[in-house]
């Protein structure tokens, strides 16, 4: 447990927004694992240039989502550089960007960059949903671990709107996905994670990154959902670190009012890109 997150939480602040249709349309990115160099890169792939070409793929396809959602990993080495960049090269969307932190994060160079501009609102509500935001960085580990002010807000934010359909997002994967060397490093509370999941009727989908691949399952009802990294990608059912050749790519997801969920994974086929598949690690 993060020491500094024990005390009980303030009264969290919501932020409201308006949808644009009935149906939301949400883009997710994550991992883009940007460096502090232009030419910065993670296993041989150039992620600024990565990240780029998908942000151009999803403009092209879905030109006016509601809000754009990133899920961690934004900088591989947490520098304000890479933030800034982040910050910049998201700001070409006209609707809402929010941020959270994944392991390779640093959580307060992240603030400092975000300042007041939104980014990293923990609870919104817009139309008929809700999204809760959540840090499962554990300062100085590979896996995950959501605080007891963390879980706290989730409860607390499901229990004050029932009505509301939500969609509860983070970085680490809280189920196994038969991928021995990635489920080593997941979500390591996940049964306090779930159980809160399970209390509450309104919720919709688990949505996360980390993980460099698409997962599309359901668990007592409630859709689960990972996404392409926007830069390289990894082998699933791999015992040990492995890299995929698929594309860098973003997931999209279109709710509905009725707390339906349609969504789909895009991915980059249309550039170049180099990897090294013979690395061991990152």
């Amino acid at each position: 447990m993060n020491i500094a997150d024990e005390d009980h939480p303030k009264k969290q602040k919501i932020a409201e927004c308006s949808p644009s249709d009935d149906a939301l349309l949400i883009i997710q990115i994550t991992d883009p694992h940007l460096r502090k160099e232009e030419d910065g890169k993670l296993l041989g792939m150039n992620t600024r240039s990565s990240l780029d070409a998908v942000l151009q793929l999803v403009k092209q396809n879905h030109t006016t989502p509601d809000a754009v959602i990133a899920t961690g990993d934004l900088a591989q080495d947490g520098s304000s550089e890479a933030y800034r960049c982040f910050e910049e090269k998201l700001s070409g969307f006209d609707c809402p960007v929010y941020w959270f932190t994944g392991n390779h994060d640093n959580r307060e160079t992240m603030k400092d960059v975000a300042g007041t501009n939104g980014a990293l609102e923990k609870v919104v509500r817009m139309g008929e949903w809700q999204f809760v935001f959540l840090d499962s960085l554990l300062d100085g580990e590979v896996h995950g671990h959501l605080s007891d002010t963390e879980l706290q807000l989730l409860d607390d934010a499901l229990s004050e709107r029932p009505d509301l359909h939500s969609l509860v997002s983070f970085h680490h994967h809280p189920v196994d996905i038969d991928c021995k060397w990635l489920d080593a490093i997941g979500l390591k509370n996940r049964d306090q994670l779930l159980s809160i999941i399970d209390r509450h009727a309104n919720v919709r989908g688990l949505v996360w990154g980390h993980i460099h691949q698409e997962i599309d399952a359901v668990r007592k009802g409630v859709r689960l959902l990972a996404s392409p990294s926007t830069c390289v990608q990894f082998l699933p059912k791999s015992e040990s670190f492995a890299v995929d050749n698929l594309a860098p790519g973003y997931r999209w997801l279109q709710l509905k009012a009725d707390g339906s969920i349609n969504t789909g994974v895009e991915r980059a086929d249309h550039i170049e890109f180099l990897v090294d598949y013979t690395s061991k690690g990152y």
